[in-house]
C-alpha cells in the first residue's frame, strides 16, 4: 500500500486497515485551487499537516469548500523534495489515544507543496502567480517563534536579514523577507485585500508577524525597492490584516513505534527522514487527539468557514486571553520546564517525566500556584479545566512520543513569553517574590546550556538561535565549581530581550543565581527539585 494518488485507488485495502479516506474529488480540488487559490500556508511541517490541513479536509468532506491549501516552505526545501513530492502531497494522520489505540486518516487537502525562495525559480514563479490572485483570502504560518525574529540577543539584525534589506525582494532569504516580497508582488498586481494569520505558539503572534513584515517593508521603501504606496497598503488593516490566534496540539516527531506498526500492516515507505537541516519528518504525522485553534475574525477578503471545522472565531481580546492562558500558564511553561529538566536528568519521553514525583510537583506548582492566579478567564475555555486536562491526560499520555529534546529547541525564543508574562503580571500585583518554580526552571535552562547532565557527563544541547552567544557568556562556568558562576549570569538575567524584563528589577535574579550554583555539583539538578 502506497501513500500516493495511485495507491489510494485500492480503497478496500485502506478501509480494511481502518483508514478514513477523503470524501471528495481530489483532482478536481487541485485544479480549482491552482486556478483560484484561497489559502497559502507557510511552514510545511507536522503541526500544519497534522492539524491545520485537517481543518480544510473537514470542510472539503462536508462540501463546505471546493479548494485546498498550497503549502510553502521557507526553511527546509528537503521537506518538499522528500515528503511532499514522492507522496503527492498526501499525509497519513495517526492520532494517538491514551489507551494505545489509534485513529488514522489520509489528509488530502494539500494541493501542492512549494519551496518559497527566489532561488527556486519554478516554485517562486508559481507562488508569485498565487499571490497575484484576487481570490487569495489568507496566508497562514507555523514557522515557529524564531521565524519572526529579525534580530539576535544583542538587538542586531541576523546576517540573512541584513543582506535582505540591502539586496531587496528579488533575493529574499529570511522567511519574513520572503513573505514581504510576495506581498509586494501582490500589491503591484492589483493590491487585493488579504489576511496574514500567524498560527504559531507565541504571544501576540499576529503583532509579531505584522511588526516584522512592516519593518522590512519600511526598509525597502527607504532603499528604493518599493514605493510608499506599498507601505501604506500593508499598514492598512482594512486591506491587509494580521489576525491574532492561539493554537494547541502536541505534534511530536515521528515515533519508531508508529513506524513499525505501519510497516507491519503493509504501509510502504513510511520510514522517517532527517533532513540536512535536522528536520525529523515522515509521510505520516503522529499526534494527540485534543486540539484547539482560536482566531481573531478579521479577514478583509473573506475566509473559509473555519468555525464549521471546530475553530473558535472570535475577537482579539478573547484570542489574547486564551493565548495567555495556554502559552503563559496552562501548557507551554510546563513543557519548557519539563524539557530542560528532562534533558538534564536523562529522560527521553515527556510522559515518563510525569511519572517522576519531583517533576510532577514542579509543573503542578508552576501551573496551579504560580500561573493560574494571574490568568484572565477567556470565557470560551476554562483555564482550570484546560490545565487539569494537560496535567492529567495530555502530558502523561504514554503513547505520545514527545521528547524533552524536541521541546528544548529554541528555548531562548520561548522564555520571554512562557515565563516572562507571568513574571510581569506578578510584578504588577506585587507577588513576584512568591515565585519558586519559574525561577527554578530558568536556572535549569541556563544549567542545561552547559551541555552536561546532572552527573557532569557530556550532553547534546538542542538547536537555538541564541545558543552560541549564551554558551559564550557561560564559558567561565565549570561543573563541580559553584564559585565559577560568580557574576556570570548578570549580563543574561538583565537582558530584557531574553526574559521580557530585567530580572534584577525583581526578586527572582537572586533565586536563579542560587539555584544555578546549586546545580553545578553532581546530583544538584535533582536536589534543586527536592528543595522546592
Amino acid at each position: 500500500m502506497k501513500l500516493t494518488n495511485e495507491g489510494l485507488k485500492q480503497v478496500q485495502d485502506w478501509k480494511d486497515r481502518g483508514v478514513t479516506l477523503p470524501a471528495y474529488d481530489r483532482e478536481k480540488m487541485i485544479r480549482a485551487t491552482m486556478e483560484n487559490p484561497v489559502w497559502v500556508h507557510f511552514g510545511a511541517g507536522n503541526i500544519f499537516r497534522g492539524f491545520i490541513a485537517g481543518l480544510q479536509q473537514r470542510l472539503l468532506n462536508a462540501g463546505l469548500a471546493d479548494r485546498g491549501i498550497i503549502a510553502a516552505e521557507t526553511f527546509d526545501g528537503e521537506i518538499i523534495d522528500r515528503i511532499y513530492k514522492p507522496f503527492d502531497s498526501l499525509t497519513l494522520m495517526v492520532s494517538l489515544k491514551p489507551d494505545g489505540t489509534t485513529e488514522r486518516e489520509v489528509i488530502a487537502s494539500l494541493a501542492c507543496g512549494l519551496k518559497a525562495s527566489p532561488a527556486e525559480e519554478e516554485d517562486w514563479g508559481r507562488l508569485k502567480r498565487v499571490f497575484e490572485a484576487p481570490s487569495l483570502q489568507m496566508v497562514s504560518f507555523t514557522i515557529t517563534e524564531k521565524g519572526y525574529a529579525l534580530r539576535d540577543m544583542k538587538g542586531e539584525y541576523f546576517p540573512a536579514v541584513k543582506a535582505d534589506l540591502q539586496d531587496g525582494p528579488e533575493k529574499a532569504r529570511h522567511a519574513m523577507s520572503i513573505v514581504t516580497a510576495l506581498m509586494r508582488h501582490r500589491y503591484v498586481s492589483g493590491a487585493s485585500p488579504i489576511a496574514l494569520v500567524s498560527m504559531d505558539n507565541c504571544s501576540h503572534n499576529g503583532e509579531k508577524l505584522r511588526n516584522a513584515v512592516t519593518e522590512i517593508a519600511e526598509a525597502w521603501v527607504r532603499a528604493g525597492f518599493a514605493d510608499q504606496g506599498f507601505l501604506d497598503w500593508i499598514s492598512d488593516e482594512t486591506k491587509v490584516s494580521f489576525p491574532w490566534s492561539m493554537i494547541d496540539k502536541i505534534t511530536p516527531r515521528p515515533a519508531p513505534s508508529v513506524t513499525r506498526a505501519l510497516a507491519e500492516e503493509g504501509f510502504e515507505d513510511m520510514t522517517p527522514v532527517e533532513t540536512a537541516r535536522h528536520t525529523f519528518i515522515a509521510p505520516f504525522v503522529n499526534a494527540e487527539i485534543p486540539q484547539y485553534l482560536v482566531i481573531e475574525d478579521r479577514f478583509p477578503n473573506g475566509r473559509p468557514a473555519l468555525e464549521k471545522a471546530g475553530v473558535y472565531m472570535t475577537d482579539r481580546d478573547t484570542v489574547n486571553r486564551t493565548e495567555r492562558m495556554k502559552v503563559t500558564t496552562c501548557l507551554n511553561p510546563l513543557h519548557t520546564a519539563l524539557a530542560v529538566y528532562g534533558c538534564l536528568l536523562g529522560y527521553t519521553l515527556i510522559a515518563d517525566e510525569m511519572k517522576d514525583a519531583d517533576l510532577k510537583r514542579l509543573v503542578e506548582r508552576i501551573g496551579y500556584r504560580e500561573g493560574l492566579p494571574v490568568v484572565t478567564d477567556p470565557g470560551i475555555l476554562s483555564p482550570e479545566a484546560f490545565l487539569k486536562e494537560v496535567l492529567e491526560k495530555r502530558l502523561p499520555n504514554p503513547f505520545m512520543p514527545d521528547t524533552p529534546q524536541r521541546i528544548a529547541c529554541d528555548t531562548s525564543q520561548k522564555v520571554p513569553i512562557r515565563f516572562g508574562e507571568t513574571i510581569k503580571s506578578r510584578m504588577q500585583n506585587g507577588t513576584a517574590d512568591e515565585l519558586e518554580g519559574i525561577p527554578l526552571a530558568i536556572a535549569a535552562w541556563l544549567r542545561y546550556l552547559l551541555a552536561a547532565d546532572d552527573k557532569g557527563n557530556p550532553m547534546e544541547v538542542s538547536p537555538d538561535p541564541m545558543r552560541e552567544g549564551l554558551q559564550e557568556a557561560l564559558k567561565a562556568v565549570r561543573f563541580g565549581d559553584p564559585d565559577s558562576a560568580a557574576g556570570v549570569l548578570k549580563p543574561i538575567l538583565s537582558n530584557d530581550v531574553i526574559f521580557a524584563v530585567n530580572l534584577y528589577e525583581t526578586p527572582l535574579a537572586e533565586k536563579i543565581e542560587e539555584a544555578f550554583r546549586g546545580m553545578l555539583v553532581p546530583g544538584g539538578v535533582r536536589k534543586s527539585l527536592q528543595k522546592v
